[in-house]
């Protein structure tokens, strides 16, 4: 298998004013705490939302890795449903000294390019600037910050610009080329 040049771009907020949120989008669209550590719903949202854009690394995690994650202190797993339906997710993971880091953010296929997508990532970056409350002990947030890649849609650099995120690292690195990206084979949507 060949190797692939990926570029990584992190971005941050600073301010719970640098947010600059998004419109609801029409129709019945909801976002929810998933508020009992599931490693299986948890598996199911990166599966689907990663696995035509190649999000891999978590794929051969057993289910104690899974639930090792869910279970520290600070994270948080906020999910989209379009009329009862699962449609994206964002998970929060608190770090050290009042940091939040948006560990994962996106779509599955079928809802992407209907305007969910800013609305969600709004409404996760305002749960990163308020997680303190949800959890005691915890450092109120003095930064929330991002990665996203070349591998990534074609339209989540914008999203995260406009939401008023700011870039303040470039990198880029070779990766092995996935031959068969998705939760299964052929799961790729095709035009």
């Amino acid at each position: 298998m060949s190797n692939v040049s990926v570029t990584t771009w992190s971005l941050e907020q600073t301010a719970p004013t640098d947010l600059l949120p998004a419109p609801a989008p029409d129709g019945d669209v909801r976002i929810v705490r998933a508020e009992v550590p599931s490693p299986e719903f948890s598996r199911f949202l990166y599966a689907s939302v990663g696995g035509d854009i190649r999000w891999t690394d978590r794929l051969s995690w057993t289910y104690a890795q899974w639930q090792e994650v869910l279970d520290k202190p600070g994270v948080e797993t906020w999910v989209a449903y379009d009329r009862g339906t699962p449609a994206g997710y964002v998970e929060l993971g608190a770090q050290d000294d009042g940091v939040v880091e948006v560990v994962y953010f996106g779509l599955l296929p079928a809802f992407r390019g209907r305007r969910i997508g800013g609305h969600l990532l709004s409404y996760g970056a305002a749960r990163a600037w308020d997680l303190a409350g949800r959890w005691p002990g915890r450092a109120e947030t003095k930064r929330v910050w991002l990665h996203t890649c070349s591998k990534d849609g074609e339209h989540a650099m914008d999203n995260y610009l406009r939401r008023g995120f700011k870039l303040f690292e470039t990198r880029v690195e070779e990766e092995r080329e996935v031959a068969t990206p998705g939760p299964w084979p052929g799961a790729a949507r095709t035009a």
